[in-house]
């Protein structure tokens, strides 16, 4: 299992930028929790804490695809070291003020500031990969170590945020998770031999990978938006499950255990990413993606039969089980369709429709448990999974033409 990771790891400078971009995506599992906890406990107001966290999500949905469009165009280090200084800079300002209990106002706008220059450090690792990878199949196990490495920081960045703000301080976390961001992220952008060279705005101009792009537009492959909607629903799912499970542990009692519920979850999602990076698959990504969205809406279907946390937990780590699979093969599908001097923002667009569909998806599912208990956020649970496979399944006929 683990000769096609060292395959991959002896590239040259691969697990130099891979382990740099851990450190740097730390903050994506801890960043909005740190917010949301710090000013509850700070300012006794969970809508400025809402408010606050929803003002950082958005400003990241909007802006990181257009980071990402300059980082095509410019290059990595150039449009990244910047923004991610401006970025860090931003989220200890806005822990020095909160803990200053500064106007609540001011907390929204440095959190649009720092979402606006966050970027998507996701997209920028796998950009890399594309570069370097000399085959598809070094190109599908780099994709499924770096969804697993991913699912690291959604283990690690909540245990990690309210152990510090329980333990030590509420501001603590914000303040961890920045210097996360900058320590990262410079030493990441530092590694200039691995950077894909930029086009400089040329159509046709070589990208990652030395491919040539045809200076399409992004709106011009209309299957793209097509796969960006069924990410969109995968987010829907993530967030609805998340406040969904946070209820049901309340309702039976349980209220501490719906932190490790969650964390069997991206466990699941880890170890299924492990094992289908280390071997080539039978079938064609896209085939790979429709048949990942049919389980995770089947998974999904069962939460409903939970009577206990730990046999909710148990469904969700089967469930987990389908989910990087799902997302490298949406990935490789992303990387093969889009103009090769335009990968980077093509993968950010993934990043950015998943953080918006969680947004949605916790605030409907909030809803839903307000009305119904848990089991009206699993019915938004099991409607974002259905969506998905709806919009997955709409694009299969176009995507099995483009992959012929």
């Amino acid at each position: 299992m683990l000769t096609r990771y060292r395959e991959v790891l002896r590239l040259p400078g691969s697990w130099q930028f891979s382990s740099a971009g851990v450190v740097a995506r730390l903050p994506i599992g801890m960043t909005g929790l740190a917010m949301v906890m710090l000013i509850s406990l700070e300012y006794g107001s969970y809508a400025w804490a809402g408010a606050t966290s929803a003002a950082y999500v958005l400003a990241v949905a909007v802006c990181a695809p257009q980071l990402s469009r300059a980082v095509d165009r410019y290059g990595q280090s150039l449009v990244m070291r910047p923004a991610v200084t401006i970025s860090g800079l931003a989220n200890l300002a806005l822990a020095y003020a909160a803990a200053q209990h500064a106007p609540a106002a001011l907390l929204v706008g440095l959190a649009l500031v720092a979402g606006a220059t966050q970027g998507s450090m996701t997209s920028l690792v796998r950009a890399r990969w594309t570069h370097v990878a000399g085959s598809s199949g070094q190109l599908h196990t780099a994709y499924s170590m770096e969804a697993a490495l991913d699912e690291v920081s959604f283990m690690l960045g909540p245990v990690l945020s309210t152990w510090l703000a329980a333990a030590v301080a509420p501001w603590l976390p914000l303040v961890v998770a920045a210097l996360a961001q900058l320590a990262g992220g410079w030493l990441f952008l530092s590694l200039r031999a691995t950077e894909p060279p930029p086009s400089g705005g040329r159509p046709g101009a070589p990208g990652p990978g030395g491919q040539r792009g045809s200076g399409t537009r992004l709106r011009g492959i209309r299957v793209l938006w097509l796969v960006f909607a069924a990410y969109l629903m995968m987010g829907v799912v993530f967030g609805a499950v998340d406040v969904s499970t946070v209820a049901f542990a309340g309702e039976v009692g349980r209220p501490s255990l719906a932190g490790p519920a969650l964390l069997v979850f991206s466990l699941g999602s880890f170890l299924a990413g492990l094992v289908y990076g280390a071997r080539q698959w039978r079938g064609a990504p896209w085939q790979h993606f429709i048949g990942g969205t049919v389980l995770i809406a089947c998974g999904t279907g069962t939460f409903f039969f939970a009577d206990s946390i730990v046999l909710l937990a148990g469904l969700m780590f089967v469930t987990g089980l389908t989910l990087s699979p799902t997302f490298v093969a949406g990935q490789t599908l992303v990387q093969r369709l889009v103009p090769g001097d335009r990968v980077t923002e093509g993968l950010s667009w993934i990043a950015t429709s998943i953080n918006a569909g969680v947004a949605l998806g916790s605030s409907v599912a909030g809803v839903g448990v307000d009305r119904l208990g848990s089991p009206g956020g699993f019915v938004v649970t099991l409607a974002g999974a259905g969506l998905a496979l709806l919009v997955a399944l709409t694009a299969a006929p176009v995507l099995r033409r483009r992959a012929s």
